[in-house]
């Protein structure tokens, strides 16, 4: 369903990524990791279609929700409508309802800088879920948030996709998260960062390192 094939991805004459090769599966997850400024958040914006700048070939499915280290909410709108204005489709009851699936039914009316960061978050990852993506790709999303929060988020992540069964790409700077979330792990390394994948990804969990 998913294959990656970046040759070559530069900021002028800065060359970032070189030779990235995976494919993935339906409803498999894999987590990338690496150090800080390797790419990791370059390569996700390729693969979530952002960034079209490059040199290789992208096949993905159409439907993809993507997560950002940030939350990125409309400020200027309310909870509930954060969820109804990017899912048109998405009825006002179907709305309340992910947000009680979320902890946060109670803050509809709110705007999300009346929110905290944990529950920001929260919306951040109902409205990413309540388009049911093909693909779900998720850039360091519980970086900042208190041991306490980033465990709960860690929690209901994991149980809204085993509801919903997406596709995940997750960046991470965390082992710990790259084991909850991911049957795989890939790791960025050197100058331009390259990757490569070790075979079969129906083989079991595994580690590959470029």
């Amino acid at each position: 369903m998913i294959k990656v094939d970046v040759r070559r991805k530069a900021f002028g004459p800065s060359e970032i990524l070189r030779d990235i090769r995976f494919e993935m599966g339906d409803s498999e997850a894999v987590a990338i990791l690496g150090a800080s400024g390797i790419g990791k958040s370059t390569l996700l914006r390729l693969i979530a279609g952002i960034d079209e700048a490059f040199e290789g070939e992208i096949v993905r499915p159409q439907n993809i929700a993507m997560v950002f280290q940030e939350p990125v909410l409309l400020p200027w709108r309310s909870v509930l409508q954060n969820l109804t204005l990017v899912h048109p489709s998405l009825g006002e009851d179907a709305a309340r309802a992910a947000l009680e699936r979320i902890g946060i039914a109670d803050k509809a009316g709110l705007f999300p800088g009346q929110l905290s960061l944990g529950q920001q978050r929260r919306l951040a990852l109902a409205r990413a879920f309540a388009g049911r993506p093909a693909l779900l790709v998720m850039d360091e999303p519980y970086v900042s948030l208190d041991p306490q929060t980033a465990e709960e988020m860690l929690e209901l992540t994991e149980a809204l996709i085993a509801e919903t069964g997406p596709a995940v790409i997750l960046v991470t700077h965390s082992e710990a998260e790259a084991r909850r979330l991911a049957r795989r792990t890939l790791r960025l390394a050197g100058r331009p960062a390259t990757i490569t994948d070790g075979g079969n990804p129906t083989a079991g969990k595994r580690e590959d390192t470029a």
